[in-house]
């Protein structure tokens, strides 16, 4: 029995018709025209049904997209009812809200074709890995509500969509153990999660010395989101999962963004979404250039997602094509960047990848974060067995001095967990100037 389709279509998703829909669209023979075509009328149709969108929008080209305005999560930060288009209301459309991971949390909308097409381009991609929504079990390293109406609706759906959610707010050794009893017991077909949760568990599977494929052979994929994957985990993940490792990109409000192919390859989603890359003067750059990452929702008629600044950098690589967009590189968030006292920016998890290869090497510290709380002075928070060494201190330092610059102030304390967000996730760097 397809349950996952048919909860859909209990909700009034129609998942059929945006299967059926992506298909055409991924067999359309002149794909420019298509995007240009849907962006055209995207705008013309917010122009005409969304009083919201006709004063913030006043005064442009449909025609030149270079005259529609960039909007910013805070210009949507206003009660969801002055945002819908007038042939919607909240009880005919889907509503959700974002992570608020940038710090400008808001309430969105999605008409309910849109929020179907959405989730036919997860099921597209997840295809890539023979992996069904119907029929794949999941082990799902997500938080979860703690408030009992959130908790009870989110393992309803867990239910529905075939998966078993493990605990992201403990990642204690006992619980870890627990973990990996479940997995011995479990024909689980994938994990999907956030990267650090997953990693703490690889990290516990490498101390233990066990491959997760030895002990869970159904095991195919394992899938990270919403957290930077580096290099280095990567490895560690592949090592000690022993499956293939796929990042996965996308945003509550906007659904798939990017998902890695079977080669390796970051392909962005342009089926449903117009994926731009701007400078800080809203101009489009070219392929290989970094940028703020601006997105158009192209079939979302029931709220205006158009020239939308995510809040992230990044940049398409030199190999894409109008076709075949592909992400070269998810930098980190706008609001993460590092102020140097001599004037240099760099990006947050420049500095946390610097400290983290340092402070990784021997496997002591579990995790950690690192806040800027003055122009020149920096606090690393970390869990590990033992207390850092004098001499690691000095290493982390010298490789601050070296890839950032010298004089600055770094503060370390060891801490028995580190905060999380109340949906589980793991800021890795936060500026406080």
């Amino acid at each position: 029995m397809k349950l996952f389709d048919l909860s859909l279509k209990f909700n009034g998703f129609p998942i059929e018709k945006a299967k059926s829909v992506l298909k055409a669209i991924q067999n359309e023979k002149d794909f420019s025209d298509y995007v240009e075509t849907k962006k055209q009328e995207i705008v013309s149709y917010h122009l005409k049904h969304n009083p919201f969108y006709k004063t913030f929008a006043k005064n442009i080209n449909v025609i030149d997209w270079n005259t529609i305005p960039v909007m910013t999560k805070r210009d949507l930060q206003q009660p969801l009812a002055n945002r819908l288009s007038e042939d919607f209301s909240k009880k005919s459309v889907y509503i959700n809200k974002t992570s608020g991971s940038s710090g400008d949390p808001f309430i969105f909308a999605k008409d309910k074709f849109s929020h179907a097409l959405t989730w036919a381009g997860f099921m597209d991609r997840y295809n890539w890995y023979n992996l069904d929504f119907n029929t794949s079990k999941q082990a799902r390293f997500y938080g979860i509500p703690l408030n009992k109406k959130g908790y009870y609706k989110e393992r309803i759906k867990d239910f529905l969509s075939n998966r078993y959610r493990f605990s992201v707010f403990d990642l204690s050794d006992a619980q870890l153990e627990k973990n990996l009893k479940k997995f011995e017991s479990t024909q689980f077909d994938y994990i999907n999660g956030y990267t650090s949760s997953i990693v703490q568990f690889a990290k516990f599977l490498q101390r233990r010395n066990i491959v997760l494929k030895d002990v869970c052979p159904t095991l195919k994929a394992c899938i990270v989101t919403s957290e930077i994957l580096f290099e280095d985990d990567k490895k560690l993940l592949e090592a000690h999962l022993g499956v293939p490792i796929i990042n996965e990109y996308g945003a509550a409000e906007l659904g798939l963004i990017a998902f890695q192919n079977t080669n390796g390859k970051w392909m962005v989603n342009n089926e449903d979404l117009f994926i731009e890359i701007l400078d800080e003067n809203n101009q489009i750059l070219s392929y290989g250039q970094e940028g703020r990452i601006v997105i158009t929702a192209l079939y979302n008629k029931a709220h205006p997602f158009i020239r939308y600044d995510l809040g992230d950098i990044g940049k398409l690589s030199k190999d894409s094509t109008a076709k075949n967009p592909i992400l070269g590189a998810l930098i980190g968030r706008t609001n993460d960047i590092v102020m140097l006292p001599s004037g240099k920016k760099a990006a947050g998890l420049t500095f946390y990848y610097v400290t983290k290869t340092v402070i990784e090497d021997g496997g002591n510290v579990k995790e950690f974060i690192i806040e800027q709380l003055k122009i020149d002075t920096f606090k690393i928070s970390y869990t590990s067995r033992e207390e850092l060494s004098r001499e690691k201190i000095k290493d982390i330092n010298k490789a601050i001095d070296t890839y950032l610059e010298s004089g600055l102030s770094i503060v370390f304390e060891r801490k028995e967990s580190l905060k999380r967000s109340n949906r589980g996730k793991m800021k890795q760097f936060k500026s406080y100037l």
